[in-house]
Order: structure tokens, then sequence, then C-alpha cells
């Protein structure tokens, strides 16, 4: 006996779980999506993802058809360029910069850049009233128990659900991958990323900046102004004992040693936000599907913060999941197995990518470093390299 009937649970409402539950009641399923936390109501909130996702033109497609992208438009900034960076020493010395255009690819933009806790912020309340979604913060994922032709959920709050497929879009610790048993492949590097906002003095002119050094990329990336200022998302990698040292640095001495970091691209800066740190990890699990159960996301895989890929990569999962169901018993073999198919190759290839330009781009290794500064320069200056590069950071999803 159940509490509540209905075709699709989500356990997991981050950004990609909302996403996924957006389009899947657009679809015309009936969608239970759960989460222990609630969203934040700004950046200042305790647990408030201080990241920013730049959502390129595969994953705003995405969301139109959700119809949601028009409640995160406002909010977003559009990315007209892509500045690279390379670097040695300390401070840092630049040994080659380039600049990638999408008007070679024939597109206005590379993608619209929006502070995660806003997009979560957003996301939910255009699902609270969602037709077809039943949207329940404050409770989790409990337990599974799967059948033929569905699976019965226990809440954490003692609710019995239903669902003829369980999704588990619940992080990279996903109580769903672990009630499954599927096991994930985890490459560790000694890294931390510190993740924040800032204001500075120069204007960004829409132009996001990857700046390579040992340790780690350090990427700004722009947003709308903040209290009348120019303001740009920050992810800064680094050793673990670097970070640590950083974060605890008085905020004029963080301030000063990011400007340095960033080569003074974009003038004097202020912490607009807190700093958030996290372990910088590639994770893949070991399959994306169970009985009745598929895995998305970060509970499918974790790629380090480089070249906008990660929730890119969830987008298309959500995209592909959708596509794999439509028309099918959406927890049925065949529908899992065409879900399967459409992603583990994109995952596996697009992981390992990550995996080897972060190893390349933390070295601290001078042959190294100059073979990273000869990359880049030929990246940009070879036309059909560089076509291809961009590309594949889309997704495949220009010609």
């Amino acid at each position: 006996m159940s509490d509540v009937d209905t075709d699709i649970l989500i356990s997991g409402a981050g950004i990609a779980g909302l996403i996924l539950a957006a389009l899947l009641a657009r679809d015309g399923w009936r969608v239970l999506i759960c989460d222990p936390s609630r969203p934040p109501e700004d950046a200042d909130a305790q647990g408030s993802d201080l990241r920013s996702t730049a959502y390129l033109v595969g994953s705003r497609a995405v969301m139109e058809r959700a119809a949601i992208w028009d409640a995160l438009e406002p909010h977003a900034m559009p990315l007209d360029a892509l500045r690279v960076m390379d670097s040695t020493g300390w401070p840092p010395r630049q040994t080659a910069a380039r600049m990638f255009l999408p008007g070679d690819l024939g597109l206005e933009s590379f993608g619209w850049n929006m502070a995660n806790w806003r997009a979560r912020a957003e996301l939910a309340r255009v699902l609270a009233d969602a037709p077809g979604v039943d949207l329940r913060f404050g409770t989790g994922f409990a337990s599974r128990l799967a059948r033929d032709d569905a699976v019965l959920v226990r809440l954490t709050c003692g609710t019995r659900v239903r669902a003829r497929l369980v999704v588990g879009a619940d992080g990279r610790a996903s109580p769903v991958r672990t009630a499954c048993g599927i096991d994930a492949r985890i490459a560790r590097y000694g890294q931390k990323a510190l993740a924040f906002s800032v204001t500075h003095l120069l204007p960004h002119e829409k132009v996001s900046t990857e700046s390579y050094s040992a340790g780690g990329a350090c990427v700004t990336v722009p947003l709308p102004d903040h209290e009348g200022q120019h303001a740009s998302a920050v992810v800064w990698m680094n050793d673990g004992p670097r970070a640590e040292h950083l974060a605890a640095l008085p905020a004029d001495a963080f301030e000063a040693e990011l400007a340095e970091r960033v080569m003074h691209v974009l003038g004097p800066m202020r912490l607009a936000t807190q700093i958030r740190s996290w372990p910088v990890v590639t994770q893949v699990a070991h399959r994306l599907t169970a009985r009745r159960t598929a895995l998305v996301a970060e509970a499918a895989h974790v790629m380090p913060p480089i070249g906008a890929q990660g929730l890119n990569t969830s987008i298309a999962d959500i995209a592909a999941l959708s596509d794999a169901i439509s028309g099918r018993d959406p927890g049925s073999p065949e529908a899992l197995a065409a879900y399967a198919r459409a992603r583990q190759g994109d995952i596996a290839a697009r992981s390992r990518a990550i995996d080897l330009f972060n190893r390349v781009c933390r070295s601290h290794s001078r042959p190294v470093q100059a073979v990273r500064s000869v990359g880049l320069k030929a990246a940009n200056d070879i036309v059909p390299l560089r076509r291809a590069l961009m590309r594949a950071g889309l997704g495949g999803h220009v010609g």
C-alpha cells in the first residue's frame, strides 16, 4: 500500500532535478520531486551554492522546451567571448593568451551565466505551481524496493511512494545510487575549489576568462551588475593547503591575491559574497541504470569545474532521459537501455578529457607548462582545430 502514486519520482531538487521535473511534466508525466534541503533565499543563506553556471546553447534549448527559460533569462548574463590565459610563477607571468569568439560557429553568444543559488530559487518558484509536479522540500529518499511494474519508495518523512521510474539526481553522494549498489570510479587531485562572487572596477564586457597556472584554473564569469557595480562569479582551484590558506585570509588580503591571480584583467576586486570550498574530483558511476532506476547529473558524474562542462553535461542527461522514455513505460528495460546507450559514451569521453585537462592545467612541471602554453596557441591559431574544440565544448549542438 502506498500513500502516493506517481509516474516518476526524482530524488534531488537541485538545479538538474528541477529542470528534469519541469521537462518531464511538460511531456505529460506525473512527477514527484523531493529534497531534504530548501532553496536559499539569497546568496548569504546557509548552504547557498555560490558557483555559477554558463548555460550553453544546447542547455538553453532544453530549458526552452521545458518552458522555464523565460523565468531564468532576466537573471543571466550573455557570454560573448572566452579569453584563455596561461601563466607561470608567482606573481603570475602571462605566457600565452587567446580569445575565442562565438561568431566562429555562427553564434551570437556561447551561453548565459547565472548564479546557481539564484537559478535554484527561480526554478523552485516556477515549479511550485506547475501542473503535474508535486514538489516536496524538507524530505528525501530513504529506501527503495524495485518490482517488475513499479518501485516502492519510502521518503525520510515516512511517506510511501509508488513510481514507475525513480531518478537519482541527488548529488555526488547519491542515496539512490547507494541504494542500487552502484559504485563509482573516483580520481582525486588534492585540489580544492573556492567559489564566490566579486565586484570589480573594469567592465567584463561579457567576456569569461580562464587563467591557467600551477595548482589549477581560475575562472571569472560575467554576472549582472551587483548594487550598481560590475560583477563576476569566480571559481579558483588550488592545491588543497593553498586553497585553505587563501580562504582563511582577511578579505583585503584575499582580494589582493585574487587580483594578482587573474593578472588584473578586471582591475581591483572586492568580495560580494562569502567563499565556499569543495574538493575537486572526477567521479563516474559504473552504471547509469538499475531496475526501474536511472542516474543523472552528479549522481552519475562529477567533473572538475573547467569549461562549463558539469551542469551542461547534466542537462544533456536530462534531455536524453526524456527522449528515451517518450512513448514507453518510463521504467522499462527498453527505456533505461536507450538512456544508457545515449549517455555512457559521452560521459566517459568528456570525463576523461576534463580529467586530463585538469592534470595538465594544475601541473607544477615546467615542461608540462611549456606544452600547455604551446597547446593553447595551437588551439586558437589552427582554425579547424579551434572550431572543432569549440563545437566539442558546446556538446556538439552546433554545426
